[in-house]
C-alpha cells in the first residue's frame, strides 16, 4: 500500500507524524460565512501559516487550487447535510473515492453522527467508503461525533472514545473527535483507538488562549494533531493562528509558543 503511505505523508508531517488540518467544508452546511467567501484567499493564509492539509467539498477543489505558493494536502469531504434539513445530523453521500482521485485528492473524509436517527445509514456509508478507500490506497479521515436523542453530553469521554473506536474499526486511517475537556480524559480516547486521533475545534471561541490550551491538552494526551475550522478561517489573522497551533502540534516549545501567542494577539 505504498500509494496510501505516500498520500498520508501529505497529510501527516513526515518529520513529526502530526497534522494541522483546516476543514473548510462548512459552505454546504451553513452557507458562505465569513472566511469562506474568498476561499482561495483563506487557503493561501492557512498554508502560509503552516497547515498540513485542508478539507473541502468537490465543487470547490478547483476554486481552492492556488497554482503557486507552498504545497498542502487536499482532503475531499464525501458526505453532507444542510442546517435547513429536518434532521441536520443525517449525512448523505455527495462524492465518491473515485471522484476524489480524479480531482487529485490526497485523502477523503466522511462525517458520521452516532446516536442520530439515521445512524444505520451513516455507518453503512462509512463501511463502504472504508472498503473502496482501501482498494485505491486512499487515506480516510472519519469525523466521528455523538449527536442524537439519547446523547446527553457529546463531550462525555465514554461516548467520545466509543466514537473514535467505531471509526477505526470500520476502516478509517485517522479519526476526528471532540476534545473531552482535559488531557487525562482525552488520553482514554487516544489509548482506545489504534489509528491517529485529531481533535475538532468546535464552536468559535472567544479568545486564542482557550484554543491553544485545548490543543496543548490534546497533544499532551497523545493526539496526532488538530482539525480546526471556524476558529481558524474566521480568525482575524488565519495565518498567525495556524502558525501558533503548528508550534504546539509539531514542536511544543514553550518559548516558541509564547512568542507566537504574542504575535497572534497583535
Amino acid at each position: 500500500m505504498i500509494g496510501k503511505r505516500i498520500r498520508m505523508e501529505r497529510i501527516l508531517s513526515r518529520e513529526t507524524g502530526k497534522a494541522v488540518i483546516v476543514p473548510m467544508d462548512h459552505g454546504v452546511t451553513i452557507g458562505p460565512v465569513a472566511g469562506l467567501v474568498d476561499l482561495q484567499e483563506t487557503v493561501n493564509a492557512v498554508v502560509d501559516g503552516g497547515a498540513n492539509a485542508f478539507v473541502v467539498h468537490k465543487g470547490v477543489a478547483e476554486a481552492g487550487h492556488r497554482r503557486k505558493g507552498k504545497d498542502v494536502g487536499l482532503i475531499l469531504h464525501l458526505s453532507a447535510s444542510t442546517q435547513m434539513a429536518p434532521d441536520p445530523t443525517s449525512k448523505t453521500m455527495v462524492c465518491t473515492v473515485e471522484e476524489a482521485i480524479k480531482l487529485g485528492a490526497d485523502g477523503v473524509s466522511i462525517h458520521v453522527n452516532l446516536g442520530a436517527e439515521d445512524e444505520r445509514s451513516m455507518l453503512n456509508d462509512l463501511g463502504h467508503v472504508g472498503r473502496v478507500a482501501m482498494e485505491w490506497g486512499m487515506p480516510l479521515l472519519a469525523m466521528m461525533y455523538t449527536r442524537g436523542p439519547k446523547v446527553k453530553n457529546e463531550y462525555d469521554v465514554k461516548l467520545v472514545k466509543h466514537a473514535a473506536r467505531v471509526g477505526a474499526e470500520l476502516g478509517a486511517d485517522m479519526v476526528k473527535v471532540v476534545y473531552t475537556g482535559s488531557a487525562e480524559s482525552f488520553r482514554e480516547v487516544v489509548e482506545g483507538c489504534f489509528v491517529p486521533v485529531v481533535i475538532a475545534g468546535g464552536e468559535k471561541m472567544g479568545n486564542d488562549e482557550d484554543l491553544c490550551e485545548m490543543v496543548r491538552g490534546a497533544m499532551a494526551a497523545g493526539a496526532a494533531g488538530v482539525s480546526i475550522g471556524r476558529n481558524v478561517f474566521q480568525h482575524k489573522d488565519p495565518a498567525k493562528i495556524v502558525k501558533a497551533l503548528s508550534e504546539i502540534v509539531h514542536r511544543r516549545s514553550p518559548a516558541e509558543e509564547k512568542i507566537m501567542r504574542l504575535e497572534v494577539r497583535r
